[in-house]
């Protein structure tokens, strides 16, 4: 069974003893069947909304900067753009290497006088290699100085992912946890028919089967553990007297 939203809602048809959908009559089907669907993106859209970075949720993105432009509009699925991961990439032939840019605030863009670089746009001579990054409150990033060509930038961010709709749409969530998918689709299913003892059993195992994703991807992350706590060092008095 192909991992797709199709192969997705058959499964739980077969939990189910229902008859299994087609290719052919997926995108029409109506009653117990939009249900499921409907069931089977709940699940995954719970998932995605149980943590902030899941890793199969972050993404690497190449733009190309346009020489003389400084605001680029972000990915219209972005849910947070890392600023600290912007960077130049090599390029010999535009005789560029690999270069770090250096996150500035905003509201410093706009008190320094660097926002003259989006203006003065007809000056190619305040062009050059860009050196800092801005995010701007539009869902914009901007890039200063002004590019001077047609340099790839490369950033990360983490995505909202859409509803699946097409029979062979995937699911971000990698395929061997699909019976964790499954697992809430069949609690909003029990639900849907009344069934309130199996609807509790399988929002239980859901429940398990996102915690067993956290450990995973999320706990471990953390390999150390910085100490918050403030130390102050006590100035000790002269020591008098004779010995």
């Amino acid at each position: 069974m192909a991992y797709n939203f199709l192969g997705l809602v058959n499964e739980v048809n077969r939990r189910l003893n229902e008859v299994e959908l087609t290719e052919a009559n997926f995108a029409t089907a109506v009653g117990f069947y939009a249900t499921t669907k409907d069931a089977v993106n709940s699940a995954i859209r719970h998932i995605n909304h149980e943590e902030f970075g899941w890793p199969f949720n972050h993404v690497e993105q190449e733009d190309t900067l346009t020489p003389g432009t400084v605001r680029y509009a972000m990915p219209s699925n972005s849910k947070f753009i890392d600023q600290n991961t912007f960077r130049i990439k090599r390029d010999e032939d535009l005789n560029v290497d690999t270069r770090y840019l250096t996150k500035r605030q905003y509201y410093e863009y706009l008190n320094d006088g660097d926002i003259d670089f989006e203006y003065n746009t007809g000056n190619t001579n305040i062009r050059t290699i860009p050196e800092y990054i801005v995010i701007a409150p539009s869902r914009e990033y901007i890039v200063y100085p002004a590019p001077d060509k047609a340099y790839s930038l490369i950033y990360e961010y983490y995505r909202n992912p859409v509803d699946l709709e097409l029979f062979d749409d995937v699911p971000t969530i990698p395929e061997e946890f699909k019976h964790i998918i499954v697992d809430g689709a069949m609690y909003n299913v029990y639900q849907f028919r009344g069934d309130n003892q199996s609807a509790q059993i399988s929002q239980a195992k859901f429940m398990e089967g996102i915690k067993y994703l956290r450990t995973l991807y999320i706990n471990n992350n953390y390999n150390s553990v910085r100490s918050t706590s403030v130390f102050t060092r006590r100035r000790l008095a002269p020591v008098t007297g004779t010995f």
